[in-house]
């Protein structure tokens, strides 16, 4: 049986629109994993993002 091949990770730089959108959901208090669905981030990259930005997120607010 053949070896699967491993998914390749591609880093997508944060736009001005998806930071604008970040800070929208935050205000908003929508769940993290809605938002990772909704950008197709995953959760760990939305938080990273909050936490440079110096906005809250799930349950560090």
């Amino acid at each position: 049986m053949a070896k699967k091949a491993k998914k390749r990770v591609k880093r997508r730089e944060w736009t001005k629109a998806d930071i604008k959108d970040l800070k929208a959901h935050s205000k908003a208090r929508t769940p993290v994993v809605k938002i990772a669905k909704l950008t197709k981030r995953t959760v760990g990259a939305l938080r990273q993002k909050a936490l440079h930005l110096g906005i809250g997120l799930g349950h560090q607010r």
